[in-house]
């Protein structure tokens, strides 16, 4: 059994966020399934202290020396099953086009499966490109949970504009690393 003062420790190490990453996705899951004003108010607030929880784990393991094995496998990860989790519910709702959510989940899978088999032959961190398909994929996924207009806004209209952004990044950072792939093993 743990003490108190173990599960304290536990709580305040960064995959603590990771994990609340990970969990905080079938709760925006379950608020999409039943769309209102409500509802996607409820999951775009999640959703961005989820997303928020990003920049927070790898900053907090990297200022306090916590950086694992552990944590660069879960993190990765964690950003998938949310950002691949919610653009499937928009998808659901149609609120995106299927389409592009294919294209942006088949890279996923296809540079993690790279990243699997070539783990010692090509870094594997995430690049300057990586992070921008994230940031906006983010930036574009919070508009469009949001969905209804509010003050005269559409926020869908600017989610979609945003994610049109982040398919570029995405196509493109996903180039960038077969390249990179290609180079290194032949």
């Amino acid at each position: 059994m743990m003490s108190s003062q173990q599960i304290i420790s536990l709580l305040r190490h960064p995959n603590a966020l990771t994990v609340y990453r990970i969990l905080a996705t079938p709760g925006i899951v379950i608020l999409l399934i039943f769309p209102t004003k409500g509802t996607t108010c409820f999951a775009t607030l999640l959703f961005i202290v989820a997303a928020i929880t990003d920049f927070f784990d790898g900053f907090l393991a990297r200022r306090r020396g916590l950086v694992s094995e552990l944590g660069k496998v879960l993190d990765p990860l964690a950003d998938k099953v949310l950002v691949c989790s919610s653009l499937i519910m928009l998808c659901n709702l149609n609120w995106i086009p299927g389409w592009l959510v294919c294209i942006i989940i088949a890279r996923e899978m296809a540079v993690t499966g790279l990243r699997g088999i070539s783990a010692e032959k090509v870094d594997v961190s995430a690049t300057r490109l990586g992070k921008f398909k994230t940031g906006f994929q983010i930036a574009a996924i919070i508009p469009l949970l949001i969905h209804y207009p509010y003050f005269g806004i559409n926020f869908h209209a600017i989610g979609m504009f945003i994610l049109w952004i982040a398919l570029v990044f995405t196509l493109w950072s996903g180039v960038d690393y077969f390249k990179k792939f290609f180079k290194a093993i032949l």
